[in-house]
């Protein structure tokens, strides 16, 4: 057999390879906050909310060409991944003209891990909160399935094909509980709660059926613009020299990865034939604070591409979306967006490290 024989076979073995990494997935269904909403937000809100900037320029400007409910100027972390496993982008949930054979979004911007009720009975919040908390997320899927599949034996084999993933939980339930006027350190007691109810969810998609399923960390929160103007400190040593990020708020979200890693651990324990990653949204996003220019950005990582005022481009009374705050003329050369969230061009290098490694565990397509 000549050489150029033997590397033909070898290149389609390759190929065929690769592309049933990458199409063994039929369907994708998402679950988290503004992270990974993809419009359920808008519409939730719409009814009550009088204005709502997230569905205005320049919001969506980089892909989209116009606003989609997404917390970003294109793509998010979820629409790589979709993208890269064959399927459309995934429909927001209460997009009812959408088509749900290859999954559905029931993340909402603004959503908590905590139940609403939870928060207001105990006077953890002064915000009004919509009712769209993880279990609330659970409901839909729970309406939503008897339309994909009727039996047991055939939501078993549906359900086996498709990817669970849940998208960043926690920041939304620490956030409210501080602005209701908690210190940091009260904050951290609600953690194995909001763990607890990640873990909750997780069995509950696994009873349904679920066997591949991605549950993401906490992103460093101390590097996150809105945090770092909200809750500035006078004091040199509560900031990490290298980055400018603070470094309480980065230990909150280490603690949370923390105790999340031990209780996956603990579920791949218990359901050996699932397969349960963990999606690490810390790591990534510090490597772009840390060294922005090796990965394409500007060396001011923690400043907003769309904003105005403040020491980070960011100010509560002229956010992204407000008329006459614009965006900055390159969203791919910025890591943050609008002071919370992460541009297209940060989103697309998270999900190849969640998509190849390293920052999955396993990665996606393992």
């Amino acid at each position: 057999m000549g050489i150029s024989l033997l590397f033909l076979i070898f290149f389609i073995s390759i190929h065929c390879h690769a592309n049933n990494d990458s199409n063994k997935y039929t369907s994708l269904f998402c679950f988290g906050n503004s992270y990974t909403d993809t419009g359920n937000y808008v519409i939730l809100a719409t009814p009550t909310v009088s204005e709502i900037w997230i569905n205005k320029l320049p919001y969506g400007m980089t892909f989209f060409h116009h606003p989609t409910g997404r917390c970003s100027d294109g793509r998010l972390v979820v629409d790589f991944i979709a993208q890269k496993l064959g399927l459309p982008l995934v429909s927001p949930y209460l997009a009812h003209n959408g088509s749900f054979l290859h999954g559905a979004n029931f993340a909402v911007a603004g959503a908590t891990t905590i139940d609403t009720a939870y928060f207001l009975k105990n006077n953890l919040t002064t915000q009004q909160l919509l009712n769209s908390s993880l279990n609330f997320q659970l409901g839909w899927f729970d309406e939503l399935k008897p339309l994909l599949c009727k039996s047991r034996k055939e939501c078993k084999a549906y359900f086996s094909r498709s990817l669970f993933m849940f998208g960043e939980f926690g920041t939304n339930d620490y956030n409210f509980i501080l602005q209701g006027g908690m210190s940091l350190h009260q904050v951290l007691a609600y953690v194995p709660e909001v763990i607890k109810t990640i873990s909750l969810a997780i069995e509950h998609v696994i009873r349904h059926g679920a066997v591949s399923i991605v549950v993401s960390g906490q992103l460093p929160t101390g590097c996150v613009p809105l945090f770092l103007t909200l809750y500035a400190s006078p004091h040199k040593h509560d900031y990490d020299e290298e980055t400018g990020c603070l470094k309480s708020f980065n230990y909150l979200a280490l603690h949370h990865n923390t105790l999340l890693v031990e209780l996956l651990k603990q579920l791949r324990s218990k359901y050996p034939q699932v397969k349960i990653a963990y999606a690490d949204f810390y790591n990534p996003v510090l490597n772009l604070v840390q060294s922005p220019e090796r990965y394409g950005f500007s060396k001011t990582p923690l400043r907003v591409c769309c904003g105005e005022g403040g020491s980070y481009n960011w100010n509560i009374t002229k956010i992204c979306g407000m008329p006459g705050v614009k965006a900055c003329k390159k969203p791919s050369a910025s890591v943050h967006w609008d002071g919370v969230h992460l541009t297209e061009s940060a989103h697309r290098y998270i999900a190849a490290s969640w998509l190849n490694g390293p920052y999955a565990d396993p990665p996606i397509l393992a």
